[in-house]
């Protein structure tokens, strides 16, 4: 979702390419501790074995899926036609996925949102003040530094996002379709992405401020720009 986050804000591609490369290998190995931990402090049963299966699942195999399948796009078809023309494709099924993906969760668990309106609110708020304050502070850190926005704008939606994809497998996993922990995480989604497209949409009417301080510049935002 970030791709799609950084796409529509005009964020550097590579750089974006690197930090959710990075956030993915943290996750591959934080997930299954930092949720057990959490858990555990709750009181909560976790079998790891089943959220070493989710991760293998919706994060080995994918990152993989994408790793081979680059390896041999560039290997047959070579790096232009990766650039120019695979990669606009898939930026076309990025979005249908995501909307496809909004609408299966909604579906499942539409009828317990518009029953528990409170409960809503209750997870709803909090998430929405997070997203923004830590999307605050990693923009303007970023201007404040003379990062180029290309390189600020990815930066502040791969911090502001939250891994809830892999969190709704788990949760459904876990404590089954109706639970409380599901409807938690698919609240989480729904409501991540009008936020994300208001961060977007701020990103990009304030993007001015960033190249009136790119005088001095910076080594990363440099090279992002190269």
């Amino acid at each position: 979702m970030v791709f799609v986050w950084s796409y529509l804000a005009d964020g550097e591609p590579l750089y974006t390419l690197v930090q959710v490369a990075t956030n993915d290998i943290i996750i591959l190995f934080a997930f299954a501790p930092i949720v057990g931990f959490l858990m555990g402090l709750n009181e909560v049963p976790v079998p790891y074995d089943t959220l070493l299966l989710s991760v293998v699942l919706f994060g080995v195999i994918p990152l993989m899926a994408g790793y081979i399948s680059r390896r041999h796009i560039l290997r047959t078809k070579g790096y232009n036609w990766f650039e120019k023309k695979f990669l606009p494709k898939l930026s076309t099924v990025s979005i249908v996925g995501l909307l496809l993906t909004l609408i299966l969760l909604f579906s499942f668990q539409g009828s317990i949102i518009l029953k528990n309106p409170l409960h809503i609110a209750l997870i709803a708020i909090p998430l929405t003040i997070q997203t923004y304050f830590i999307f605050a502070i990693a923009y303007g850190w970023g201007w404040l530094w003379k990062l180029s926005h290309r390189v600020a704008v990815p930066a502040s939606f791969i911090g502001a996002t939250n891994f809830f994809e892999l969190a709704v497998a788990v949760a459904i996993a876990l404590f089954g379709l109706e639970s409380g922990a599901a409807l938690a995480t698919v609240v989480g989604v729904l409501e991540e992405v009008p936020i994300m497209l208001s961060l977007v949409w701020i990103a990009n009417k304030t993007w001015h401020l960033f190249t009136a301080k790119l005088g001095a510049g910076s080594a990363v935002s440099m090279l992002a720009e190269e």
